[in-house]
């Protein structure tokens, strides 16, 4: 970080909330704070929403997704586009019909009063720890990556939300992510190209693609049954649906974005806009963290992308042998470079199945790297490592035999057990590690200010939900006298400043998952299909009432839990379960007692 670097990103971010607090000082009613004044145009929606889904981890995270497993990933967004033409027909008019300030208001009057606050606590629970993950993504690898203070960290990023949050509500959020969208899709392309820069010159961008392919890494879609595989089209097209249409369409931080739209046609074009360059925009993402993989096959990569994790282990007992998987690294990047430069050349499936090969093998090197480095850190591993090698070493003499084949499948799991300690999962660091050893200066402080950005941004309209559902669905409507409307602005500013806090100290306290962005939707995946299920009941089975719809959404949530945690299917399907549950159970519920009356 220079000079420059630091004028870009502390520039930036300061413009921002500077501008945001400006642009909307003096909101004063109820109206204005959390609905936004309802004046907003359908591309300012539009991007306030995919800024509300495009936090730091998406940046940092998807890209290392692409670099570890290719483009398969993208197929999780593939719901998208169909959960918002559903939510323009259905939800967008009846909201905007009822002037509701939340989405949990509409289901006190189509239930009861303890249904609409379950429904909002429930969406407390899961956005609350959402919060607290979307300022912790950047801050603990920029301060692992940077050697800054991660609670400084932390706190700082939550202060920065907090300022302009508090300041104009709902539409200072809506009026900064425009902005940050700018910031970030102007990152993001020069990102793309310098990358493609850095790719030596006789490696056009349609060769670059050939060589990521035959690593298979450009295997896009697959069509597979396979419940095992978490991104298939199935998967993205169903479970993806699901999960997009509760996120958009009952998710406060979402809905709170299109309720200040002027009119219904600005929300339903706002959010068509939304549907329409989700999946492209996702898609490009995963591109840059494809170009980087390519430019790591022509230029050697580190086997741990964090820089600390591997000093750790260079100075402990282990270094002879991480040493010697770093010569073994060196050896094979330079067969990868000679065989990648021939398949550009000339492509053919044998270079390919050698490259795919000599991939695979880098894998398992990058795989026993994590370990050393987790023995390094946690010495209880070494004993059973140990034993497993020796029991390897000795068998891999019939590499057939079943035997073999079960020891090494123990290895291997061992492998990635150790992989999810936050001292080793090096995926989200991928992107970081390379824009601060190979980006020029000044592009290094704009991306840094594109992850900051994403983490403000997403922050900042998960605490405006949070403040507004706590302030309208629990507060105001559990209050014994109605206040003014003037006490209601200023409990929804306590109550913002107050979920601020607490994202920040959850910040403090969370730790890493095997990757950022898929431990954010399973979160998501917990909660999600519950709440749709109740939405859905409330719009279309008008028969259930509300005691049936509390019990069930309650038995659900348990099961729900439960399944997720024997971990039987992919976290994906858990929106469709738990929708279909909490429905089937409703009526169930409801039909019981139609017999017993």
């Amino acid at each position: 970080m220079q000079a420059l670097d630091w004028t870009v990103l502390i520039g930036t971010l300061a413009a921002i909330v500077g501008y945001g607090t400006w642009k909307t000082r003096g909101s004063k009613n109820s109206e204005d704070y959390i609905r936004g004044g309802s004046t907003t145009k359908w591309w300012t929606i539009g991007l306030s929403v995919m800024a509300t889904q495009a936090s730091a981890i998406t940046f940092l995270s998807t890209t290392g997704q692409a670099f570890s497993d290719g483009m398969g990933f993208v197929q999780f967004y593939f719901g998208v586009p169909i959960a918002m033409v559903i939510i323009c027909m259905v939800f967008i008019p009846l909201y905007h019909k009822l002037k509701v300030y939340t989405a949990y208001e509409f289901l006190e009057d189509r239930f009861d009063l303890k249904t609409r606050s379950l429904t909002a606590t429930l969406f407390l629970i899961q956005r609350g720890l959402a919060a607290g993950i979307t300022i912790f993504a950047p801050a603990i690898i920029l301060s692992i990556v940077l050697g800054w203070n991660l609670i400084t960290l932390n706190i700082i990023i939550g202060i920065l939300v907090i300022i302009y949050t508090v300041s104009g509500g709902t539409k200072a959020v809506s009026v900064t992510q425009k902005q940050q969208m700018f910031v970030i899709f102007a990152g993001m392309f020069a990102a793309f190209f310098i990358t493609l820069d850095l790719i030596p010159d006789d490696v056009s961008f349609t060769q670059a693609l050939d060589i990521a392919g035959a690593s298979g890494k450009m295997e896009v879609l697959d069509f597979s049954f396979d419940l095992d595989n978490r991104y298939t089209v199935w998967t993205g097209i169903i479970g993806g649906s699901f999960l997009a249409l509760s996120y958009f369409g009952t998710d406060q931080s979402q809905v709170q974005r299109y309720l200040s739209g002027k009119s219904v046609k600005e929300m339903r074009w706002g959010m068509m806009f939304n549907g329409l360059l989700k999946v492209p925009m996702q898609f490009f993402i995963l591109l840059v963290g494809i170009m980087v993989f390519v430019f790591y096959q022509f230029n050697p990569a580190p086997l741990n992308f964090i820089d600390a994790s591997t000093e750790k282990v260079l100075a402990s007992e282990y270094s002879a042998e991480y040493k010697t998987l770093q010569e073994k690294q060196a050896k094979l990047f330079e067969q990868k470079k000679k065989v990648s430069l021939q398949l550009a050349k000339s492509y053919n499936d044998a270079d390919k199945k050698q490259l795919l090969r000599l991939d695979s093998i880098e894998k398992s090197y990058r795989a026993e790297s994590k370990y050393l480095i987790k023995r390094t850190i946690d010495a209880e591993y070494s004993a059973e490592y140990d034993i497993l090698k020796e029991e390897v070493a000795i068998l891999e003499k019939n590499p057939e035999s079943e035997a073999y084949k079960e020891k090494k499948a123990e290895l291997k799991a061992l492998f990635k057990e150790a992989a999810k300690d936050n001292e080793t999962n090096d995926r989200d660091y991928m992107f970081i590690s390379f824009i601060l050893k190979y980006l020029p200066h000044g592009l290094i402080g704009l991306l840094l200010a594109v992850i900051l950005s994403a983490a403000m941004s997403s922050t900042a309209s998960e605490i405006n939900a949070l403040a507004t559902i706590t302030s309208m669905d629990l507060y105001k409507r559990n209050q014994v006298k109605e206040k003014d409307d003037a006490h209601y602005v200023k409990a929804t500013k306590l109550f913002t400043l107050g979920w601020g806090i607490l994202a920040i100290i959850i910040a403090c306290f969370a730790s890493l998952a095997e990757n950022l962005i898929q431990l954010v939707n399973i979160i998501g995946s917990i909660f999600y299909g519950n709440v749709l299920g109740i939405f859905l009941l409330a719009f279309f089975v008008k028969k259930v009432k509300g005691n049936a719809v509390f019990t069930a959404a309650l038995i659900t949530q348990i099961l729900i839990v439960g399944i997720w945690y024997i971990d039987i299917m992919p976290f994906l399907w858990l929106n469709l379960v738990g929708c279909v549950l909490v429905m089937f159970i409703a009526m169930i519920i409801q039909s019981t007692e139609k017999k017993v009356v």
